[in-house]
Parts: structure tokens; C-alpha cells; sequence
């Protein structure tokens, strides 16, 4: 019984119930694998699924698996648009061989490094893992773009996402590096930062290039 065929059927009935549908049909029909109906067949002997008729629904084991599966694939869809700036087609098949290998431990580290957000860049709820579990709100990133900073506000710079290389290289000149400490003073007219007690003036673009997380 493949394992990835398994996980891509508990991950479709996860999001055919958010959906409210249990269709044995359609499960066959949008997997689209030849393998499919005896995988199903073996999946409800493991326990964890049940199939009655044109219903399949999900068991406690089968039920943790999917959500599992769902929150991780979605939380590496939220990592790869919002920090990585995947372009959107490629981030459903990436997103789908993480969701693999990502660990409980990993996967809630992703998840408190986004800020435990609640959907991915689809709409589509993110299930709360236990990282979550003491927020009642949403909370903002951990990371964040300079741009989207609070003024006044000092951060570590995490990371530098530049569109040009010659833009990193000026960035590097002028003392703004991942571990950096800097100080954002104002965003208008332009974005005034404070690095090794040097004042600067940067613009929006290269604003949107650098993350800060705040110290």
C-alpha cells in the first residue's frame, strides 16, 4: 500500500469534509489513480477509514493523520508565498512533497514563525496545532517585512530577499546583513532606519527586501 497515495486520499477527504462531502465517488473520481479503489479497501482494514455504500468517513487514527497532513501541507504554502515569494503555481506541488517529511517538531516551528496564522494564501483553514493552542487571537509574524515594521520598533534582521544581487551587495555596504540590529524611525517620506548608530534613508523597494524579527 503506497504511503503518498494513502496521505493524498486522507488529505482529499479532509478537504471533501470541509466541504461537506463523504462521496465515495467523488474521492475516487479527484484522486485519479488506477490504485486507488484497493488503497481505500486496505486503508478502512487498517482502521482508518470506514466505507458504507457512497459514504467514506473518517476514523480517529485516519482523522489525526488528515489533519495532520492538511496543516502541514498548508503551513508550507503560507512559508513559501509569504517568506519564500514562490510564485503560486509552483507552490501546490512543493507544498505537497513537504507535507511528507516535515516533523511535529518542524512543523510547529513553521507554524511559530509565521505568527500561527489561520489560513493559507488560498482562504483555506489551517487546523491549530498544539503551538496554537494558547493564542485566542491571531497574532502578527515573528518575521515581517521592514515595510510592514512598527516605528520605533528594533529588530534582528532575519533574512534579505533581494530582487537583484547588485542590491545585496549594497545593502551589504552599508552594514545591513542578517543579525543586524536596526532601529526603523519613520516610513514617510521615506523609510529611516538606525544600524551601528548610523542613520539611513532606504526606499520602499529595498524596505520590502529585508526581514526583521523584532528584539
Amino acid at each position: 500500500m503506497s504511503k503518498k497515495l494513502v496521505d493524498e486520499i486522507l488529505e482529499l477527504l479532509w478537504s471533501m469534509k470541509e466541504k461537506g462531502s463523504s462521496s465515495y465517488a467523488e474521492l475516487i473520481k479527484n484522486i485519479g489513480d488506477n490504485n486507488a479503489p484497493e488503497v481505500v479497501r486496505k486503508m478502512e482494514k487498517s482502521g482508518l477509514i470506514t466505507v458504507s455504500d457512497d459514504v467514506v468517513e473518517l476514523k480517529e487514527k485516519g482523522y489525526a493523520r488528515a489533519r495532520d497532513l492538511t496543516r502541514r501541507h498548508r503551513l508550507a504554502e503560507r512559508l513559501f508565498h509569504d517568506v519564500l515569494d514562490v510564485d503560486m503555481e509552483e507552490i501546490e506541488n512543493t507544498a505537497c512533497e513537504m507535507e511528507h517529511f516535515l516533523s511535529p517538531a518542524v512543523t510547529d516551528s513553521v507554524c511559530s514563525f509565521l505568527g500561527h496564522p489561520p489560513t493559507c494564501p488560498h482562504d483555506k483553514p489551517i487546523p491549530r496545532g498544539d503551538c496554537c493552542s494558547k493564542y485566542k487571537h491571531t497574532f502578527k509574524p515573528i518575521v515581517t517585512q521592514l515595510k510592514d515594521f512598527e516605528v520605533g520598533g528594533q529588530g534582528r534582521i532575519v533574512f534579505i530577499v533581494p530582487t537583484e544581487d547588485s542590491r545585496l551587495e549594497r545593502l551589504a555596504s552599508l552594514g545591513i546583513i542578517p543579525g543586524s540590529i536596526i532601529k526603523l524611525k519613520q516610513k514617510k517620506p521615506s523609510f529611516v532606519i538606525e544600524i551601528d548608530e548610523t542613520t539611513l534613508a532606504i526606499d520602499s523597494v529595498i524596505a520590502e527586501c529585508i526581514y526583521v524579527k523584532q528584539v
